[in-house]
């Protein structure tokens, strides 16, 4: 039993979730009513969960891999939480990295293969070098690493939009309705991958402060290290700054456009909280800080999951 959940902690089960929550949110509240079709379509589309279990399974690999090159680290970071060792082996997280790694390229060349769009293959294949890359190189560089992390978030969006656009088969720039429903499904698109890039790269940089102990101890050169706490806490809070900016906008032009609900949504679970979550980080101190800044952030990243299906109301 151990075992068993040292396994799904390794593999960060509820990232997983959060992956897979994300996609078919996206799927059923910004595609069925832009696209016009019955909500049943998704029960039908065995396609779309194999592109989940692509981009479930390409992340899984990550994560395992990702904590196959940072047992030392997280050995003095998040002693408690270390699993490989004490309990799995490393040899064997080599192996289950090439299994998810697999079967997600699997998945993705299905996916392609019925639905025509060879990019989505190519580009998880890319992911799962990129990932490899992180884990070896890019994670203990300065910023790059958390902007792979980042935009690969992303793509966890973009890749059903690439997905989903195959059928719609319609000039872009047409003025007919389904073009316009095109364009928004596009805009759409652009709104909650940029959401996602912006907070899992402050929520980068703000585990890098949570574990700059071990990180320094192993020449890791994260900002925090690099330039210094106060610059690593003045990005994060930059971008929260724009962040805040932004859906203060959307907020206001949701409200215009009569998406009261919508309008009041963002307003009390993003904009609150992440003004919450610049004064905590402008008094953080200690990693226990930094961590419990971190997980708000998760929250709100479900927040702005949960905020798609309002967008009917």
């Amino acid at each position: 039993m151990q075992k068993v959940i040292a396994f799904f902690q390794l593999i960060r089960w509820p990232n997983l979730l959060y992956i897979a929550i994300t996609q078919i949110v996206f799927y059923t509240a910004i595609y069925i009513p832009l696209a016009s079709v019955s909500y049943e379509a998704i029960l039908h589309d065995f396609t779309f969960f194999l592109l989940i279990g692509a981009s479930v399974s390409i992340a899984a690999g990550g994560y395992v891999i990702n904590d196959y090159f940072d047992v030392m680290i997280d050995s003095v970071n998040k002693p408690q939480k270390l699993v490989l060792g004490p309990v799995i082996k490393k040899r064997a997280a080599i192996l289950w990295h090439l299994l998810f790694s697999m079967i997600g390229l699997y998945c993705s060349f299905m996916v392609s293969f019925q639905s025509g769009q060879w990019s989505i293959f190519i580009l998880n294949i890319s992911a799962v070098f990129l990932l490899w890359f992180y884990s070896t190189r890019l994670k203990k560089s300065l910023l790059l690493g958390n902007i792979l992390v980042s935009a690969l978030t992303a793509w966890v969006i973009w890749v059903v939009y690439l997905y989903l656009v195959k059928g719609w088969d319609v000039d872009y720039l047409h003025q007919s309705e389904t073009a316009i429903r095109l364009r928004q499904f596009f805009k759409m698109t652009v709104i909650y991958s940029g959401f996602s890039f912006v907070t899992n790269l402050i929520r980068e940089v703000v585990k890098d402060l949570e574990d700059m102990e071990g990180d320094r101890k192993f020449g890791a050169k994260t900002m925090a290290i690099e330039w210094g706490v106060p610059v690593a806490k003045t990005f994060a809070g930059v971008w929260i700054v724009v962040l805040i900016g932004a859906v203060l906008i959307i907020s206001v032009y949701a409200w215009l456009t009569a998406l009261y609900i919508y309008s009041v949504f963002l307003s009390m679970t993003v904009s609150l909280p992440f003004i919450y979550i610049l004064y905590m980080l402008k008094n953080a101190e200690t990693s226990i800080h930094y961590h419990k800044i971190s997980v708000w952030i998760k929250w709100v990243i479900l927040a702005g999951i949960i905020s798609m299906y309002l967008l009917n109301l």
